[in-house]
């Protein structure tokens, strides 16, 4: 199969006729049809809202815009705060609602944490089964239009905006463009005239694009071979810097089972910013600097799929990725003494690392170190040098400042002491001509 590589494709156009099935009422509605009248009476769980349910019913006389999320959906989050102005902006005359198939912990921790508690007048419903099940997609964003009742579009978030809405609102030709999401289950682009060719078998494929596809979710999947191993990685409407940390996390996982975490990365590049989307003045992202990328390798060659991207994407992307050992100033975990303060009791096993208390019961130390190293305000790197291999029993107030953590460690015989240590990093350099 020959090798495929594209440049340069920002959307794809295609005219359809969609269908939904909803499963509750097992017929297939059809843009234009009636919701059912389950839509409108099913009581719908909510977060971030002073009511525990809501129902439709209360918003019948409102352009109603059902916009499917996910917390881990970069995509979505992005479209929070256009979702947020816009819902502001037209009050009553439209109803946004965010529905999550997530559970309730899930879409609270979100919504206390910096970046969720910007949005303090949005609600999200939770753990949704109705509208999924009437609405059914294979990503997210995903957004359903109800005009007067009816089903009247499916888009992407993308098309979500005051223009929009104003078309619909006042019955104006509409510019919007029904979505059908690419089956991710498929190589991307590749025709389906190749299962017709039943004696050509797939060696290697490469699919590398700059810019949005909006027919298609945003976030990555594996592609698997009969016996189970990972031959091939999908990634879609992501920033490079998501597709370098998910081949940085596996090859890192290689190499000693080292933990990976954006403390591994080195950014020595002359605009940083282009490997991320870029945050306007409104709050909203610009969506320009997304990519789309698939690899696919014979299974015999599956254990090197990583270093191989890796190899692929440097030749591309514009940027030189590599893994090099580099003096790095880190808060190194020591004991203090030979008394083990730190041995399990047993019981069963928990980790709570870095909530408010912090807890290790019947864990590894690692279990901290990695947490450590996760999304807390503490910017070092932490590196285990205990040698301790055995469960242990540990609990501190919290992760405030290293003085504080030192402090609370200490009670256990340990201390993070500042030094330089040659660590494995992933740097990420521009490309040289």
């Amino acid at each position: 199969m020959k090798n495929i590589f594209c440049r340069g494709l920002t959307s794809l156009v295609f005219t359809i006729v969609f269908t939904i099935t909803s499963y509750a009422q097992n017929k297939s509605l059809k843009i234009g049809d009636p919701v059912p009248e389950s839509f409108w009476t099913t009581p719908l769980k909510t977060v971030n809202h002073p009511q525990k349910t809501i129902k439709l019913s209360e918003d019948k006389n409102k352009l109603i815009l059902i916009d499917f999320w996910s917390t881990w959906c970069s995509a979505c989050l992005m479209s929070l705060p256009e979702v947020e102005a816009l819902q502001q902006k037209f009050r009553d005359k439209i109803k946004i609602l965010p529905v999550s198939s997530q559970d309730k912990s899930a879409l609270d921790k979100f919504f206390s944490s910096p970046n969720g508690k910007k949005y303090k007048s949005m609600m999200s419903t939770y753990e949704d089964k109705k509208l999924h099940e009437l609405f059914p997609h294979a990503g997210v964003p995903f957004i359903i239009w109800i005009k007067d009742g009816k089903f009247f579009n499916s888009t992407d978030a993308g098309q979500l905006t005051e223009q929009t809405i104003n078309e619909v609102l006042n019955g104006d030709k509409s510019s919007l463009r029904t979505i059908i999401q690419i089956d991710r289950a498929r190589p991307l682009m590749l025709s389906e005239d190749y299962d017709r060719q039943r004696n050509i078998q797939l060696l290697n494929y490469s699919f590398f694009a700059k810019g949005r596809i909006p027919d298609i979710g945003a976030g990555g999947t594996y592609r698997k071979t009969t016996s189970g191993k990972i031959h091939g990685r999908q990634f879609t409407n992501l920033p490079l810097w998501d597709m370098y940390y998910a081949i940085g996390y596996e090859l890192f996982k290689q190499k000693d089972k080292i933990s990976f975490t954006e403390k591994r990365m080195v950014i020595e590049v002359n605009q940083p910013e282009q490997l991320m989307p870029i945050e306007k003045a409104d709050g909203s992202n610009d969506r320009t600097n997304l990519y789309n990328y698939e690899f696919i390798i014979p299974e015999q060659k599956s254990d090197s799929l990583y270093n191989y991207m890796l190899e692929d994407l440097n030749r591309y992307s514009g940027y030189t990725v590599t893994l090099e050992k580099r003096p790095v100033k880190c808060l190194v975990l020591i004991r203090t003494t030979t008394k083990d303060k730190l041995a399990t009791k047993g019981g069963e096993k928990r980790s709570t690392f870095p909530q408010t208390p912090s807890i290790l019961k019947n864990v590894p130390l690692k279990n901290m170190v990695n947490m450590l190293n996760g999304e807390i305000p503490i910017k070092e790197l932490f590196i285990d040098e205990t040698a301790y291999t055995g469960n242990v029993d540990l609990e501190i107030s919290g992760i405030k400042d290293i003085e504080t953590l030192r402090k609370e460690l200490q009670r256990y015989d340990l201390d993070l002491i500042p030094e330089e240590r040659q660590v494995l990093m992933l740097v990420i350099k521009d490309q040289r001509n």
